[in-house]
């Protein structure tokens, strides 16, 4: 039963700002030397005084904007209490009751459903990330644990969501649609293998004679979407199985371990009550001014669910090709750079989806660096268009294309190869195919129509697939009627 599983997740993405939250330190430390980008407010010296970014106001402003979220004109900033090495204060300033949007929603299709969802969102607040703590090991045993402050201080938004979600499958489609529209937004890059876009889980069965909601476990340490399906999937089934044999499910927070695939026990959850917030006494309360929320909000990019509206009304596609085509939007638009220039729009996008897409993915190329322009692909598929090559000649000629960087019209001229389309030289194979098939062509004349099928791919193994498939069959067509 999928109505007893009740889930809510907690979401931090790293905000796309130059400088952090609270101080002008670079926020690019991704594989940086360690403790590179700090400063005394960063690594929390005493004296230092925070400053806060307007940057990241704006951008939390378009991210709830853009999730339907009533905005906090009046909000705080708290002092959340807690010690790790990462944390040399020994608090993070984040945001507590005051946040700067509470009450949003978000409309998710779950895969294989034929039918929405409405996920609500409890709120969206503001604050700082943690340092980074790498641990050495020896014989499988951590033996020093050092510390790397570039992360301290980058900006986070947590979007919390109330427990809506059913199952892992929703949760999947939440948080799919989230990444697409802050990429969209230009907020976040979304990359939850780097951790730009990270995601816990809490997780509890509800009781199915009263409805009463169960304990909730927390489940973090998910870097990607299939590791938080299978986490989420795992949790489901062990809380269940505790509940069968009438045992107890504990309040704790649970980390996901890949090579086991299971979750592990971590610590006991906190309740809030245990970070013993209150107003961060450095950072006066935000007023955000109605004029500022009205501008944010006019000049919000095409959103994903608009772009998705726009491509089945303008490039008449599908609804399905054009989610897939929206859901990445380097991918869209390099869909749209090439509509410019080749408008069969389905033959396009059939392209882009499929050898574009393949050939990417093998390589684990990013669309925006592929070696394969939409210039590139339009060049292709016209010369698909005008005879000069087949559609199974240019399969292979996009993939050289890809792991070439070269046109399509220099490796055509390279390697000689074109379709070929002289009716004399077709029509010494076609004869030769029909001397040798005699049983087929009666087939053919007898009624059996899928018989001239196997004939033309005779014609075309005699020609290593160099010859136009339709002018092959009327070639056909007109030679067995010619004979019988």
């Amino acid at each position: 039963m999928l109505d007893d599983i009740v889930i809510g997740l907690e979401i931090h993405i790293q905000l796309l700002t130059k400088a952090k939250i609270f101080c002008n330190c670079s926020t690019t430390y991704f594989d940086q030397e360690p403790n590179t980008h700090t400063c005394p407010v960063c690594l929390g010296l005493p004296g230092s005084l925070p400053v806060l970014n307007q940057k990241v106001v704006e951008f939390a402003l378009k991210t709830a904007l853009a999730l339907n979220c009533k905005i906090n004109q009046t909000n705080l900033f708290h002092r959340k209490n807690y010690f790790y090495p990462d944390l040399p204060k020994a608090y993070q300033i984040s945001q507590f009751d005051q946040p700067i949007a509470i009450n949003g929603f978000l409309e998710i299709v779950p895969e294989n459903s034929r039918t929405g969802r409405t996920i609500r969102v409890n709120r969206v607040h503001m604050e700082e990330d943690a340092g980074k703590l790498i641990h050495l090991e020896r014989d499988g045993q951590i033996v020093c644990s050092l510390v790397d402050y570039n992360r301290s201080g980058i900006p986070l938004l947590e979007i919390v969501t109330e427990p809506d979600i059913c199952s892992p499958e929703e949760a999947i489609a939440f948080l799919q649609k989230l990444r697409t529209m802050v990429q969209y937004l230009e907020v976040c890059d979304g990359n939850l293998e780097k951790g730009s876009m990270r995601c816990d889980a809490n997780i509890s069965i509800r009781e199915s004679r009263t409805g009463a909601l169960g304990t909730k476990t927390e489940v973090k340490n998910m870097n990607s979407f299939r590791a938080i399906k299978k986490a989420l999937e795992f949790e489901i089934t062990r809380q269940r199985r505790l509940l069968e044999r009438s045992e107890q499910v504990l309040a704790e927070t649970r980390r996901w371990d890949e090579a086991s695939g299971k979750t592990l026990s971590m610590r006991s959850k906190e309740e809030a009550l245990d970070y013993r917030y209150f107003p961060e006494p450095d950072l006066p309360p935000l007023t955000i001014e109605q004029s500022w929320i009205e501008q944010v909000k006019n000049n919000l990019p095409e959103l994903p669910e608009q772009r998705k509206e726009r491509f089945v009304i303008d490039y008449k596609l599908s609804n399905y090709d054009a989610q897939r085509l929206i859901e990445v939007k380097s991918l869209g638009n390099y869909f749209e750079n090439a509509a410019q220039y080749y408008q069969d729009y389905k033959n396009l996008a059939n392209w882009v989806l499929g050898e574009l897409l393949r050939c990417s993915g093998e390589g684990n190329i990013a669309i925006e660096s592929c070696t394969v322009s939409s210039n590139d692909l339009v060049e292709l598929l016209q010369l698909i268009d005008n005879k000069t090559i087949s559609g199974k000649m240019a399969k292979g000629i996009f993939e050289e294309m890809f792991k070439t960087g070269q046109s399509a019209a220099d490796l055509i001229k390279k390697s000689g190869i074109t379709q070929i389309s002289n009716e004399a030289q077709i029509n010494d194979i076609i004869n030769k195919v029909i001397e040798d098939n005699p049983e087929t062509v009666q087939d053919f004349n007898a009624g059996k129509e899928k018989a001239i099928h196997f004939l033309v791919g005779q014609v075309m193994k005699h020609t290593k697939g160099r010859a136009q498939p339709d002018l092959v069959l009327n070639l056909l067509k007109e030679r067995i009627d010619k004979n019988s």
